[in-house]
């Protein structure tokens, strides 16, 4: 007869508190998220990449039962001050980071060492770019403004430095021959601000940053930076650039990824979570609707996929920098493939 010896109190009490430990994991991964999250934008307030993850993620935080607290944090370059304060905190989905395709750039321009491959991106989606001047200006046409730039001594904005809005300003250099003189700003909004107050001439952001200001006659547009022209509701149609300069046909056009993102170390049940609340949200007709009135194309990319159009962003952002002599680093060093 084989007798069972009892277990000792200890190791009871060992298991025991084994086993509420493994159950306080399984459920806290399961409950995720049981407290507020934080959205670090690393871009300015008023922004395309700020207000697009305002709406999204005030959609996402029904899904998800808490708050997601949105927070700017700019600065440094191509969002690396954001960047690098998201990536310190801790990978268990508490803080996101709100960004955009031109955050790819950071690290060529010496501001960021890593590859975008630490993170895992959720796109929102993007708006084309547009070439607008200050009313007062007195450039009535894209040639007018070419023709003039030909010293640098015309200030221009395109948001901060490696923002997609200055690798478009750069490319308008390239296919036009044209010499501006670039002032980088912590984000779209505030480049935008200089240009209406004369601070600088020109300012290159997306058509939905700028199309109330455009329609309040703030901004003058004169050319749209893709193939075709934009007919903008209640303003008429912006031609596109492409009309009178062929060439910007080697550089453009490139498309907005504007975003966020959590560290790709991030438990699975994490982004999993994430996921469903991000699909949600650009599914509710509020998030459909503004994006249709304020010009955006909605993307909805995750995960992988998400991944592969932030690898080839950034391998196109960069090698381009590179090649325009605006990139402090060679990508061949960073290990980013050729486009």
């Amino acid at each position: 007869m084989v007798r069972l010896r009892p277990l000792s109190t200890a190791l009871i009490a060992t298991t025991t508190a084994a086993s509420l430990a493994l159950a306080a994991s399984s459920a806290g991964a399961q409950e995720y998220p049981t407290r507020d999250i934080t959205n670090v934008v690393v871009w300015s307030a008023g922004g395309g990449t700020d207000v697009a993850n305002r709406v999204v993620s005030e959609h996402m935080a029904q899904a998800l039962g808490v708050n997601i607290n949105v927070t700017n944090r700019p600065g440094g370059v191509a969002g690396s001050l954001g960047m690098s304060y998201g990536y310190q905190q801790p990978a268990n989905g508490y803080t996101i980071v709100g960004l955009s395709e031109s955050c790819v750039t950071a690290a060529v321009q010496g501001g960021w060492d890593q590859r975008f491959e630490v993170w895992y991106p959720f796109i929102i989606g993007g708006s084309p770019d547009v070439i607008s001047v200050n009313p007062d200006s007195g450039f009535e046409t894209l040639a007018d403004l070419v023709e003039a730039a030909g010293s640098g001594d015309i200030n221009a904005a395109a948001g901060g430095a490696g923002s997609i809005h200055h690798l478009n300003l750069l490319a308008l250099e390239k296919g036009t021959g044209a010499d501006f003189n670039f002032i980088p700003y912590p984000g779209s909004a505030p480049a935008q601000t200089a240009a209406m107050t004369g601070e600088v001439t020109i300012v290159v952001t997306s058509l939905a940053e700028q199309q109330q200001l455009i329609r309040g006659g703030r901004l003058k547009p004169l050319g749209m930076l893709t193939p075709d022209s934009f007919d903008l509701a209640d303003h008429g149609t912006i031609p596109s650039a492409f009309d009178a300069y062929p060439d910007l046909a080697e550089y453009l056009p490139i498309s907005q990824a504007i975003g966020m993102a959590v560290r790709a170390d991030a438990p699975d049940e994490v982004k999993a979570k994430l996921t469903e609340a991000f699909d949600a949200a650009l599914a509710t007709p509020e998030v459909q609707k503004w994006a249709e009135e304020n010009y955006y194309i909605l993307s909805g990319q995750t995960g992988a996929e998400a991944s592969e159009t932030f690898a080839d962003l950034e391998s196109l952002f960069s090698w381009t920098l590179w090649e325009l002599d605006a990139a402090e680093v060679n990508p061949e060093e960073l290990g980013i493939p050729k486009p």
